[in-house]
């Protein structure tokens, strides 16, 4: 998949459009994907980043993804969003799942 960076973005909207409460907004040189205000994935160029927590990090590792980095005075940081792979974008149905369990995660690091 190659897309520009709005392709990208209107994609992703399409394929998560059966799920209620979806929004977006600009952040840093990407996008945040909100469901009802709480942030479950990034988008930089095209690669979407969901939300991750113990509950569905086995699925991500399974595909052998990674999670989405940065540099910050020399050192890598990584934060608790992973890259969802090629075959998870490809599929709706589980891009959906996928979403809903990255709401989840969102949803108990707002109780932490």
């Amino acid at each position: 998949m190659k897309f520009s960076n709005n392709e990208f973005l209107d994609f992703i909207l399409e394929r998560l459009e059966p799920i209620n409460g979806i929004t977006w907004g600009r952040m840093f040189g990407g996008f945040v994907v909100r469901r009802h205000h709480l942030p479950i994935g990034l988008i930089f160029g095209d690669e979407l980043y969901f939300k991750v927590n113990d509950r569905n990090l086995g699925d991500y590792k399974l595909l052998n993804s990674e999670p989405f980095s940065y540099q910050k005075k020399g050192k890598t940081i990584n934060i608790s969003n992973w890259r969802v792979p090629v075959e998870v974008l490809e599929d709706a149905d589980t891009l959906i799942d996928w979403a809903l369990k990255a709401y989840l995660a969102a949803e108990d690091a707002t109780i932490k």
